[in-house]
């Protein structure tokens, strides 16, 4: 471990809350949820007004609106949370070559590495610096913590919540370990927290009064050699600036199960373009297409197929997903679907497009049935709690919920003050999803006067 704070550890206070807070100046200072609104969704953040309430992250969405009724529940805006994490990681690069994201709202920055921190005092103004800037480009909050290690430094951001920075002194961090519980250190859940309980050790003094002998006893060895390093605040992971992503994958939970195997193909063909769309937004192709089923008892099947070479084809995805569901039996329902691609690379096989015909044996065209065309009821638009719309007349607002043919929209933008509610038929042809504006407008650059 190093024996100055060089490593900082950043962790935005309530992320996708805080977003839509700064999104919808009618939301500021009031309770808000963001997660999946169905009735098995989950709690993705809760703002700290709704924290009040005892409503956290994970949480069944149906329990949080119990115990918060009057909150606002909105669903995620994944474009708009990218957009400001990636403003939030430009930051951070500016201050380290060596960043290591965690998540979208979270990373740990190697300040030795730039020289940015030779002591206490110049961690902490940079630390302080960070936030400043942090919160002039978004609008948003984030917690700073600064210590000799990575472990150290996400305590103190812990610490530091909300809004704050602390940075743990070199030589106080035996002293400041030993009150914690032991759930603080990485690597302790609940089963290993319940375990070390069990047998008196609930504090990280008393973990480091135990022993290694004592802990590999109870943990193993590699897991007992772990926690007792930590327990004597001791962590030489280094900050890693590329975290290479191994797969990529998205999935959907369905509010009611699908029985109707069309339907169910349908869904797979969807979520695979969806995944090429996110392969392609980070220069990605792979290899290995991954299918993913949970059905209607719970259990979970997954099933892949490996390419001749990478692809970021829709077609090619499309086609090994189909073929992978063929070897699904979905009798009985499903409750979720996923499609993913592993064995990335940052190139595609050029000949691969052939996948997508080869490996089928050509149809004869008297075996080709004339389609039936069914008709189909006209399907409404569906509008989400806390999607951008935009007006014709009103200008931009968000859907603040929608039913019997009807949809309530708040119109307002980051920069004005709370709009005014309006109510729509659900069909208005005047109304219209939108893109998500900016948390913050550039100030104008100043033009340079000429010299006298």
């Amino acid at each position: 471990m190093r024996n100055a704070p060089t490593i900082l550890h950043l962790d935005m206070d309530a992320f996708y809350a805080s977003v839509e807070q700064a999104s919808k100046p009618s939301l500021r200072g009031k309770a808000v949820v963001v997660g999946g609104l169905g009735p098995r969704g989950v709690v993705a953040t809760a703002s700290y007004e709704a924290r009040a309430f005892g409503v956290h992250s994970a949480m069944p969405m149906a329990q949080a609106r119990r115990l918060a009724p009057h909150a606002a529940y909105l669903v995620p805006r994944f474009s708009l949370y990218r957009a400001v994490s990636e403003q939030v990681m430009t930051l951070l690069r500016a201050l380290s070559p060596l960043v290591e994201p965690l998540s979208l709202d979270e990373a740990f920055v190697d300040l030795a590495a730039s020289g940015a921190a030779e002591d206490a005092d110049s961690a902490r103004r940079t630390g302080a610096r960070l936030r400043t800037d942090i919160r002039t480009v978004t609008g948003l909050t984030g917690s700073v913590g600064l210590a000799a290690s990575k472990m150290l430094a996400k305590i103190a951001s812990e610490q530091a919540k909300p809004d704050g920075l602390v940075l743990i002194e070199p030589g106080t961090e035996r002293a400041l370990l030993g009150a914690l519980p032991v759930r603080t250190l990485p690597g302790v859940g609940p089963a290993t927290g319940d375990h070390l309980r069990r047998a008196g050790i609930t504090t990280v003094e008393e973990l480091a009064e135990a022993g290694e002998d004592e802990l590999v006893r109870l943990l193993g060895k590699a897991h007992g050699q772990a926690l007792y390093a930590m327990a004597l605040a001791r962590d030489e992971r280094p900050v890693v600036a590329e975290r290479e992503a191994k797969s990529v994958s998205v999935e959907d939970t369905y509010d009611v199960d699908i029985h109707d195997r069309p339907r169910i193909g349908v869904e797979v063909r969807r979520l695979a373009d969806r995944c090429v769309r996110r392969l392609r937004e980070a220069g990605l192709s792979g290899r290995t297409i991954v299918l993913k089923v949970r059905r209607y008892d719970f259990s979970t099947l997954t099933r892949s197929e490996t390419l001749r070479g990478p692809t970021d084809d829709p077609a090619v995805v499309r086609e090994a997903a189909e073929r992978l569901l063929d070897s699904v039996d979905t009798t009985g329902g499903v409750r979720l679907l996923g499609v993913g691609v592993s064995g990335l690379a940052d190139y595609t096989q050029e000949d691969l497009f052939a996948q997508a015909s080869s490996q089928t044996e050509p149809v004869p065209e008297e075996a080709v049935a004339e389609p039936v065309v069914v008709p189909r009821e006209p399907v409404l638009p569906h509008w989400r709690a806390g999607q951008d719309v935009r007006h014709a007349e009103h200008g931009h607002g968000w859907v603040q919920g929608s039913g019997v043919g009807r949809v309530t929209v708040r119109f307002e933008t980051p920069q004005s003050p709370p709009g005014r509610i309006r109510t729509f038929l659900v069909t208005d042809p005047a109304l219209e999803p939108a893109d998500p504006l900016p948390l913050v407008v550039p100030a104008p650059a100043t033009p340079c006067l000429p010299g006298p």
